[in-house]
């Protein structure tokens, strides 16, 4: 049991769910019901979970030194040496390998997004994480390289509007996590350069400044998008009442009813970061917080109900 804890942890099966996002271009493009369709994106979020923990692997054998300065990551597996570097090393080559191997017999574009995934990622963890902006940039790419795969597989266009939503949340996200280590490692005695080297050249009001824009360029994107989605009725829509009302009622125009809940959450997730210090795992403040749980959970069932129902 302890050595599958290890692995569990060691693969961060909690940050799987940054792989989510692989499944945003079925839900909004209408195919969520086309058959078929939704077992290939399962398989795509599948094979990435397996390639994204390569990639934790690869990172956490890179900063062994850094994460035993750290106060939370010197306690993972690799740093506290729970598991050895040889055995991480064969763990990473077989998740890569496989997950590469089955992507492309899957699908040719997916293998490329997937091989541009751990190549950035590789990149990431030699040089750009330590270079400031760059790392947020890189953390970025890879929820846009996501998203793209998951078009990929069911071949569907993604409007232009909603790629800049991702990259405006991404971007985020990223800054959060940024702003959130600088906090917990300003009284790690002079540790932060140890511990993120890219964290010496910010400071709390510069990425406070960050946080804000890409905050407000998420929930203005999303609007954007919501205004501006084009007319669409997928297959087995039901409810046609609203072809007897004006105009002013078309089922394309509802999606902007999400908008609200989009506010509230960049408004939430940006009070836990700067009055909770949550931000430095994203994954955990979406999965462990009640309000924007249940915020997610109505904004996804509205996305759902407005676009396959109305």
């Amino acid at each position: 049991m302890d050595q599958l804890i290890t692995f569990a942890k060691a693969v961060r099966i909690t940050q799987w769910v940054k792989n989510v996002v692989v499944f945003a271009p079925i839900v909004f493009s209408g195919f969520l019901f086309v058959p078929g369709a939704v077992e290939k994106v399962v398989w795509t979020f599948v094979l990435f979970c397996g390639l994204s923990s390569s990639v934790y692997l690869l990172n956490d054998i890179l900063d062994i030194q850094q994460d035993k300065a750290h106060p939370f990551k010197k306690n993972r597996p690799i740093a506290s040496g729970k598991m050895s570097i040889v055995e991480a090393i064969m763990l990473l080559a077989v998740l890569a390998s496989v997950s590469l191997m089955l992507g492309y017999f899957s699908s040719s574009y997916l293998f490329i997004a997937m091989l541009g995934y751990l190549i950035l990622n590789i990149v990431y963890s030699l040089w750009l994480k330590n270079i400031p902006i760059l790392d947020v940039f890189a953390i970025a790419t890879g929820f846009v390289i996501r998203v793209y795969a998951g078009s990929f597989v069911i071949n569907v266009y993604m409007d232009v509007w909603f790629l800049l939503t991702v990259v405006s949340a991404s971007l985020f996200l990223a800054v959060g996590k940024r702003r959130s280590e600088m906090t917990l490692l300003s009284g790690a005695n002079g540790k932060v350069a140890l511990a993120r080297q890219s964290l010496t050249h910010y400071t709390p009001e510069l990425l406070g400044a960050y946080a804000s824009m890409f905050a407000n360029t998420t929930w203005l994107t999303y609007a954007l998008f919501s205004f501006l989605r084009p007319p669409f009725k997928p297959e087995g829509k039901f409810l046609r009442v609203f072809e007897l009302l004006p105009q002013t009622f078309l089922p394309e125009k509802w999606l902007m009813a999400t908008v609200p809940l989009v506010i509230y959450g960049v408004m939430r997730y940006m009070q836990l970061i700067f009055e909770k210090n949550q931000g430095e795992s994203p994954h955990r403040v979406l999965m462990s917080d009640g309000a924007l749980i249940t915020t997610v959970c109505v904004w996804g069932l509205l996305v759902v109900a407005i676009i396959y129902v109305l």
